[in-house]
């Protein structure tokens, strides 16, 4: 009995040790798998650590765009408000009810005096930073504004939207200087530090780089697996970040295409991006309602 027992436990000993080689071979080509694959090319979270988590909104948050100064975000959500708070503490500092509807965007003027904001109900307003008093309406466009960003001489902003337009007028009249026709509805525009060049996130899941001059395309970038909802430049513009519909912020060499890193800390998808003005730190905020603060290294 006992020699009978031993040879029992000797096979199954061996079928055991034949099925776990099996196993941890599954598993090596499984890992072997996935560092060939293209992903694994560009680093992903973390890349940083989260200051502040903000949740002053009652519903989605679309747009954030920091004080040129670095001390305060506004913040555009579908709760109709823009809300402005410290970006240090996490503090409101007032609210701005301007808009009738979700407003989309919202941006600084260089001169920390004014800020811009483009709402669902196809309107630009521009208003006082400290008290919250509008002073210009802007509408120039037949739909949605999804995009404003000023100037760094803070006479003209860009703004575009889902007529599949990008305009340039004057931040003090309100007069139309140009307009560019895009292939879908742009989602966000971002205006490069030396005022020549602007990236246009679409509908389309691309960036399109192009010259405000001579309306010439630079390059395309193709990133995304959906709809890009948020594109910004570094202040040094050396680079693009940008976010989209597949919970992802990529930053990528302006001047190349070529992605440097990849962050997918949301649970939903991105829908705002913004530098800080000395390119030290990066926010970004998406449909799960929060806005993250990330120390750039």
């Amino acid at each position: 009995m006992k020699e009978l027992k031993k040879e029992e436990c000797r096979i199954l000993c061996k079928r055991y040790m034949s099925r776990l080689t099996v196993f941890c071979i599954c598993c090596c080509l499984v890992l072997l798998l996935t560092s060939c694959s293209p992903s694994s090319h560009a680093p992903s979270l973390p890349w940083g650590k989260a200051i502040v988590t903000y949740h002053g909104h009652a519903k989605k948050v679309n747009s954030i765009a920091w004080s040129p100064d670095g001390k305060r975000i506004a913040s555009a959500s579908d709760d109709g408000t823009v809300q402005v708070w410290d970006a240090s503490t996490g503090h409101e500092v007032f609210t701005y009810r301007g808009h009738a509807g979700p407003v989309l965007a919202v941006t600084w003027s260089f001169d920390l005096t004014h800020i811009a904001s483009g709402g669902d109900d196809g309107t630009v307003q521009v208003w006082d930073a400290d008290t919250g008093k509008r002073v210009l309406t802007y509408r120039g466009h037949a739909g949605p504004v999804t995009t404003v960003v000023w100037s760094l001489d803070g006479q003209h902003i860009i703004s575009a939207g889902d007529d599949g337009t990008v305009q340039a007028w004057d931040a003090t009249t309100g007069k139309t200087l140009l307009t560019y026709h895009t292939s879908s509805k742009v989602s966000q525009v971002g205006w490069s530090q030396d005022g020549y060049r602007v990236a246009a996130g679409e509908a389309n899941g691309t960036v399109q780089v192009w010259d405000v001059t001579t309306n010439q395309n630079f390059f395309t970038y193709r990133g995304h697996n959906g709809p890009v909802n948020g594109v910004a430049w570094s202040s040094d513009g050396k680079y693009i970040g940008s976010g989209g519909d597949d919970m992802t912020v990529q930053i990528w060499d302006a001047s190349t295409g070529n992605r440097v890193f990849i962050y997918d800390g949301h649970s939903g998808p991105v829908n705002a991006v913004a530098w800080s003005f000395d390119a030290t730190r990066i926010a970004w905020g998406g449909d799960d309602g929060t806005m993250q603060v990330w120390q750039v290294e």
